[in-house]
């Protein structure tokens, strides 16, 4: 599996890629957001890990220019903690957020659970999920609606397939981030409202109005089928 890791502190970058070679992953670098993006073309990688304070373009923008060609998971890295900051980056499209300092062991769970899941999906191929309307398409990572294939983020994907694979059982915003995120997780669960939001512009023919993502008020989510 080859990983994309950018950030302009390159004594960042020797050692986070000294450790996931250790972990027998294959590692490119790169120190801005241009090249981070260029890079992402080549479809190469498996896992982007990318800062947010970066030169020529910061890793929001990065990751927005990413998600329109690729849906490759991404793991962004910022000094800044503050909650906004947090959602600034799943409303770019990003899977996962660390905050600096980090520990580089929760580095590498993060990326071996999100690999894992996008690896137990590829190994389902040619399976077509339906409910309600809507198809997942297990092999492609992506949605189809009316006929039209929506290409959805890694985390948007598991979270869906989740719903529909068990229709009208209601999960909670902290069931759904400890088994699509993959770890017990110790920050905001409004991460969770906000991939919600995005699959029902995604999917929902009046998002205001949802037919088939549906809030449990007080509870948590599920899928109408």
């Amino acid at each position: 599996m080859k990983i994309l890791v950018v950030d302009d502190e390159k004594t960042l970058v020797k050692g986070i890629k000294f450790n996931l070679e250790h972990e027998g992953y294959e590692v490119e670098c790169a120190y801005d957001g241009a090249a981070a993006v260029e890079l992402a073309r080549s479809g190469a990688f498996g896992l982007i890990i990318l800062d947010v304070m970066m030169p020529e373009i910061d890793g929001w923008e990065a990751c927005m220019r990413i998600r329109e060609f690729s849906n490759v998971p991404i793991i962004m890295l910022t000094a800044k903690g503050q909650d906004a900051d947090k959602l600034m980056g799943f409303e770019c499209g990003a899977d996962d957020y660390l905050t600096k300092p980090f520990n580089l062991l929760e580095l590498k769970a993060r990326v071996r659970a999100l690999l894992r899941r996008a690896a137990g999906v590829q190994r389902d191929q040619g399976t077509i999920l339906t409910a309600g309307g809507l198809s997942l398409n297990t092999e492609e990572r992506t949605a189809i609606r009316d006929g039209r294939v929506i290409e959805l983020t890694a985390k948007e994907y598991d979270l869906i397939a989740l719903l529909m694979r068990n229709p009208r059982r209601v999960y909670s915003r902290e069931n759904l981030m400890n088994i699509v995120w993959g770890y017990d997780y110790m920050g905001d669960y409004r991460t969770v409202d906000v991939h919600i939001r995005r699959l029902r512009e995604k999917l929902e023919e009046n998002p205001a109005e949802p037919e088939r993502i549906c809030t449990k008020w007080g509870v948590g989510y599920y899928f109408k089928a």
